[in-house]
């Protein structure tokens, strides 16, 4: 991956916002955090449903999926960054594990809120895909690209 001091500070500063992202939702206590998921569930399920209410059985597959996705993003941020510095891939999937480590530990102290093991796993296996997603993208780009000056 190429390295410049513009793409670093933007990759910290989008790395630095996922994290922010992520505990601020573990922060909010549970009811709170209950209402935004029914919201989304409701707005989910009115798109997607052709105007009928969301569909049935609480947020908690929803929550699931959540947790995936902002960790996914996160492990693409991590990647990318350890990517500009030359790392190994260990080191930014074991900081987005540890990322996923506190953001249990946050909802611990939080009103309404319990960690578990099955978020922390989920919460990796979202920064290990991300981390694919980028590893893919990047290596498609890279061979696209070759291709296309060496057929000039």
């Amino acid at each position: 991956m190429i390295r410049t001091n513009r793409r670093l500070k933007l990759c910290g500063v989008l790395t630095a916002c996922c994290l922010v992202f992520i505990w601020g939702n573990s922060l909010m206590p549970g009811s709170v955090s209950q209402l935004f998921s029914d919201c989304v569930q409701g707005l989910l399920g009115t798109l997607f449903s052709g105007g009928e209410a969301g569909a049935s059985g609480g947020s908690g597959l929803l929550r699931k999926v959540a947790h995936f996705t902002e960790f996914a993003a996160l492990g693409m941020c991590l990647g990318w960054l350890f990517g500009m510095l030359g790392k190994r891939p260990v080191w930014p999937f074991t900081l987005g594990v540890a990322a996923a480590c506190l953001d249990e530990t946050i909802q611990f102290f939080v009103p309404g809120r319990s960690p578990g093991v099955p978020d922390v796993c989920i919460d990796s296996c979202g920064a290990a895909f991300g981390m694919l997603l980028l590893y893919l993208g990047h290596s498609y780009f890279k061979k696209k690209r070759t291709n296309h000056s060496g057929g000039n």
